[in-house]
């Protein structure tokens, strides 16, 4: 079972090593979809799921207004 596996994932596998992204970083991605996803239950309408994921996902570096003191 897990030969056949390899061979029929092989490329995707060679394609993975190719471009240098650890796994570890794309687990962290995906863990972070999933908790937007838990975060944002009771949400009507998928868009605005899609929305906060690509806010939180994103890579904007959003600065929120400070009270002045």
């Amino acid at each position: 079972n897990s030969p056949r596996k390899t061979r029929r994932h092989g490329p995707d596998i060679l394609r993975t090593t190719e471009l240098g992204c650890p796994n570890a970083r794309l687990e962290a991605s995906d863990n972070r979809i999933k908790v937007t996803i838990r975060t944002a239950y009771g949400f009507h309408h998928a868009n605005n799921i899609i929305a906060l994921i690509m806010l939180r996902c994103g890579g904007l570096d959003i600065h929120l207004p400070q009270p002045r003191t």
